[in-house]
Formats: structure tokens, C-alpha cells, sequence
């Protein structure tokens, strides 16, 4: 599909103020989408409010597990149909998507946007990003197994940043690996309307331009530093921030221009370090329906 009114989403939803902003910087990427709200139903499956309330010793154990089957269930549906409020509201056709999951998050919301054939799975950050970093995180583990782009939100963002969600540039990460070829595509797919700045990160070799790049522009940076993955991800930071961009897209996969970089480390480091929405691309995403 190529209408970008036609797109679909997949959030992980939790009720958090992380992921209220993410639905809400999300209807700006992606306006007029079809977007799940997708919560997951995990243990203890109700909260220790109603858990509470809900115990009344071991000997009505079996009444305490309907119980939290029952009244945990109901609180889930609503937190889910806030979120699908939070959607509607903001324009898109949203519909809640609630799953039971007994563990790995990050595993099973990148799961279910590909069972959806999602376009992007949207996720908001709870203090990822500069030093606050926390690797292992629902975000980072989405990342690494989802065959789908992740789009990850960072919260909170500032004015200038949040502004520029409607119609800022795209800016993508290109070392002319594998990964970065699919970051490209991906970035023209998604935001056909947008400006696309494809930051080439030039270490001791210039890297290489695409060989189709018509309507791209290409600015060069050198990365310093003694850590690429992080000087990488601080020069493409810096791009976005220059221009007004209203996301960052970098493939999960390949080498970078300053060699020698562990699979994966920029993608991953720009995230931690990039304060503006970043979407990680797979190096080989699924190609859309017919």
C-alpha cells in the first residue's frame, strides 16, 4: 500500500504516561491509520490494589484465582479501551488488541505486529534515552526480534521536538550496508510525503552513496570518539537536531563506515541516545501485502 492513510500499527500499550505520548506522537507519523492497541495481560493479571481486595486466605484460594481471572480481566479490557480512546481521539481507526503473555514483552508485542502484518510497532520509552538507559528493556528486546520496523517514542519530548512530529525530514543513518539500504526503503515506504536526509557517517574510508537516492539529500559527518556505536548514534542525533527532524531511522543490522562495530551496537546506541522518536529497521523487512 502506498496511501499514507493507510497504514497500520500495532502500540504496546500500558497505561503509562510513556505510552499515552507515544499514541499521541504516533497519530503525527502515521496520520489516519488503522492502529491496535495492544496490551499485554501478564502476571500477577491484576494489580495489588485488587489483589488486595480480592484475598481472603488460603483456604478460598480457588475463589482468589476466579476472582483475579474475572476482575483482573475487566481491568485490562479498560485500560486497553482508554488507549483505544487516546487512538480515536487522536484520528486513527483504533481497536483494542488484548493478550494474555506470560513473560518476554518485548518478544510478544513484536510477535503480534507481525501476526497483524503491521506496518511499524509503536512503542513509548520510559527513560531511554541519554543516561537513563536500560538495557533489556520491552523496547530493546521488541527491536531485536521483531521482523517488523519498531518505532520507539521517547518521553518526555521537548516543544521544538514534539513540533516537528507533524511534517519534520526523516533523517536515516546510511553506511551502505545491508541494514542501512532497508532503513532507506523503509523511511521512502512509510513517509512517501517527507523530506528524507540520509546522514553518511565517514570514518577513515568515505562511505559510499546510494546508488538511487532522487529526492534524498546526503549530508556527511565524521564520527569521533573512541566508541562508534555511540559516536554514530551522537552524529546522527546531531543531524536530526540541525534540521527539525521528526524521526530517526537506522537498520538493526551491518557494519558502519568506522568498521570493527559490533552487529546491531549503532542501532542500539541510538536509541539510548537519540532524544527524538527512532525507528529500527530489520535488515531484511517483511515486504508488504498485496
Amino acid at each position: 500500500m502506498s496511501d499514507v492513510q493507510g497504514r497500520q500499527v500495532v502500540v504496546g500499550y500500558d497505561g503509562s504516561p510513556a505510552a499515552s505520548a507515544a499514541i499521541e506522537a504516533g497519530a503525527l507519523l502515521f496520520p489516519g491509520a488503522h492502529a491496535w492497541i495492544g496490551h499485554l495481560w501478564t502476571p500477577p493479571f491484576a494489580s495489588e490494589e485488587l489483589r488486595k481486595r480480592l484475598w481472603t486466605g488460603t483456604r478460598n484460594i480457588n475463589v482468589f484465582v476466579e476472582a483475579i481471572e474475572r476482575e483482573g480481566g475487566r481491568e485490562a479490557d479498560r485500560m486497553t479501551s482508554v488507549g483505544v480512546m487516546l487512538g480515536r481521539a487522536a484520528g486513527w481507526d483504533a481497536e483494542p488488541l488484548v493478550c494474555r503473555s506470560y513473560g518476554g514483552e518485548g518478544l510478544r508485542l513484536a510477535e503480534l505486529a507481525d501476526e497483524k502484518q503491521a506496518d511499524v510497532l509503536l512503542l513509548g520509552s520510559r527513560g531511554l534515552g541519554g543516561a537513563r538507559a536500560v538495557l533489556g528493556s520491552v523496547s530493546d528486546m521488541a527491536v531485536h526480534y521483531s521482523p517488523r520496523p519498531v518505532l520507539v517514542v521517547p518521553h518526555p519530548l521537548l516543544t521544538d521536538e514534539y513540533d516537528a512530529l507533524a511534517a519534520g525530514p526523516v533523517v536515516v543513518g546510511w553506511d551502505a550496508s545491508a541494514g542501512s539500504e532497508a532503513a532507506l526503503a523503509a523511511a521512502r515506504r512509510l513517509f512517501p510525503e517527507r523530506e528524507i536526509v540520509l546522514v553518511a557517517v565517514d570514518g577513515d574510508e568515505e562511505t559510499p552513496a546510494p546508488e538511487e537516492a532522487d529526492g534524498v539529500t546526503t549530508v556527511r559527518v565524521r564520527a569521533a570518539g573512541d566508541a562508534p556505536g555511540r559516536a554514530v548514534a551522537d552524529a546522527l542525533s546531531a543531524v536530526a537536531t540541525e534540521r527539525k527532524a521528526s524521526l530517526v531511522v537506522v537498520g538493526s543490522r551491518g557494519r558502519t563506515a568506522v568498521r570493527k562495530i559490533l552487529l546491531g551496537s549503532v542501532a542500539m546506541a541510538t536509541l539510548h541516545r537519540a532524544h527524538r522518536p527512532v525507528m529500527v529497521v530489520p535488515q531484511s523487512p517483511v515486504r508488504e501485502t498485496e
